[in-house]
């Protein structure tokens, strides 16, 4: 039997939607001089004990808002200490890509959770309308933009 893939969920903390985590994860890679094309980095106080299972085409899926949004590919994680907290904290390291999923209501919680690979929404199709208003969506079609 195949194994099944494991992922993280967390929460995007004052992002309203895809659109804005893209600028705000382009302007924290700007604020901390990462070379382009570098994975981002999402900090976390512990360090997955499961790190090789996520590692083995997991992703970061995001809710924004109480609904699941989007997600990032996971490429490593790398444990650091911080002097002035006295803490260990570890650094999670994702695809800069962030790739729209189809929504899914998701309950707070706090820090981050496994997300086992059977409960992942799927990833938007092109053309999926489900985040626009019907109204726009329909003229968007009927000019045949969608």
């Amino acid at each position: 039997m195949a194994s099944m893939v494991l992922h993280m969920i967390k929460l995007a903390v004052g992002i309203d939607d895809v659109g804005q985590m893209k600028k705000f994860q382009a302007a924290r890679r700007k604020q901390r001089h990462q070379k382009p094309g570098s994975p981002h980095w999402v900090f976390t106080r512990n360090t997955p004990r499961r790190s090789e299972e996520l590692l083995n085409g997991g992703s970061l899926y995001w809710v924004v808002r109480g609904v699941i949004r989007a997600r990032q590919e996971l490429v490593g994680f790398e444990e650091d200490f911080d002097k002035e907290q006295a803490r260990k904290y570890c650094k999670i390291k994702v695809k800069r890509t962030i790739v729209p999923t189809a929504p899914q209501a998701c309950r707070a919680f706090q820090g981050w959770r496994y997300f086992e690979g059977d409960r992942v929404p799927p990833d938007r199709a092109e053309g999926d309308t489900s985040e626009m208003p019907e109204e726009m969506a329909a003229e968007l079609k009927r000019l045949g933009l969608l």
